[in-house]
């Protein structure tokens, strides 16, 4: 193992100015992909601040075993766990002219339910992110491993006091974390061909947020984007839920203010991950469920398996719809939760995950929405 002191402080200076720069001409070059059209590239929200944080963190410990780097970041009002730890991320770097963004999942928490994951995770290298599994699509690619330990979907900022007793006892900052993250990633990988964007469970819910940071940090450059088990799936007829949710994790930037509906009367996100497919040409975007998931429809949303089936296929049908050519959907009988990296040979209509991933990296003519 290496180890390398880079910057004791979480902010530098001069690194600040450069990532600052770096960040305009980025932002210049956005107007156009590599198909010379003009895409909006979320400028919206953008310009509603989700992008406040890239640019302000610089690692303050990088460790080095086994081919993955592990990047440290300093407490203080930076980057950090809801239990006080320190934030870190992971990179593995095969010298692919690609890139898997990888965003992991532990659960959830606000005001009124909190079980989730309050220290930063290792990278697990299996399933999707196995480098010796001969049948996995991106197995030769560059890494990002970006933990999870906000409990708010990656994009939480607001040190909460659920307890109300007058200390804010609940760091969730997660925008800090993902933002320290990302610029690893640019900083490490500026020029890839390709990315697949991904995660699981809250890593599912959290590749909705990443998008827009990762669009804006990589303008041009085609995203596959593939969650596993965060769909978008709220309260049916509840919109006020994911309000609540925006309003505890001071989330709402991400919303844009010309789409009053993107939070839907039917109480899902659905709109506004068709916002976002309308704002990005060059994004191909696919969800992975199950009917039943019995994590979110049952431990957290709590409308029951019968409910969350109704609502999902409603909602994964109406984005096909609106995207036919860019977005497609697996879904698989049961109430299991999570796929590609611990069940990747799990069938829906007959389709292994790790094929129908496959088939959207491909760009073949079998990546097709698939229904038990």
């Amino acid at each position: 193992m290496t180890t390398i002191r880079q910057d004791l402080t979480t902010r530098s200076p001069l690194r600040m100015l450069a990532l600052a720069a770096g960040l305009l001409v980025l932002t210049a070059c956005s107007n156009g992909n590599s198909h010379n059209d003009k895409p909006k590239n979320f400028e919206e929200i953008i310009a509603q601040g989700i992008a406040r944080y890239l640019g302000l963190y610089t690692p303050m410990m990088t460790e080095t075993t086994n081919g993955i780097t592990r990047y440290t970041f300093g407490a203080g009002d930076g980057p950090l766990c809801q239990n006080g730890s320190e934030y870190h991320m992971e990179t593995f770097d095969q010298g692919s002219e690609n890139l898997v963004i990888f965003m992991e999942g532990g659960g959830a928490c606000w005001s009124t339910l909190c079980s989730s994951a309050e220290s930063a995770q290792s990278l697990q290298q299996v399933g999707i992110l196995d480098p010796n599994r001969a049948d996995n699509p991106v197995r030769d690619w560059n890494q990002v491993y970006v933990p999870y330990c906000d409990g708010g979907l990656h994009a939480s900022d607001a040190d909460n006091d659920y307890d109300n007793d007058g200390i804010a006892e609940r760091p969730q900052r997660g925008l800090h974390n993902l933002s320290a993250a990302l610029d690893v990633a640019v900083t490490n990988f500026p020029n890839p061909r390709r990315i697949l964007l991904t995660g699981q469970s809250g890593g599912g819910y959290g590749t909705t947020f990443a998008l827009p940071l990762v669009r804006h940090l990589y303008p041009g450059v085609p995203i596959e984007l593939v969650n596993d088990s965060g769909v978008g799936i709220g309260k049916p007829g509840n919109p006020d839920f994911i309000r609540m949710l925006q309003e505890d994790w001071n989330q709402s930037a991400f919303i844009p203010e010309s789409c009053p509906d993107c939070i839907g009367p039917d109480g899902h996100l659905t709109n506004y991950l068709i916002w976002q497919m309308d704002q990005d040409r060059n994004l191909r975007r696919s969800m992975l469920s199950s009917k039943g998931d019995v994590v979110i429809a049952t431990a957290f949303l709590q409308i029951g398996a019968a409910a969350h089936e109704t609502a999902l296929l409603e909602e994964l049908a109406q984005m096909e719809e609106a995207h036919p050519d860019r977005f497609r959907y697996w879904v698989t009988d049961g109430t299991d939760h999570t796929y590609i990296q611990r069940n990747p040979d799990q069938t829906a209509g007959g389709v292994r995950a790790i094929d129908f991933i496959s088939a959207q990296i491909d760009g073949t003519d079998d990546w097709n929405s698939t229904v038990d």
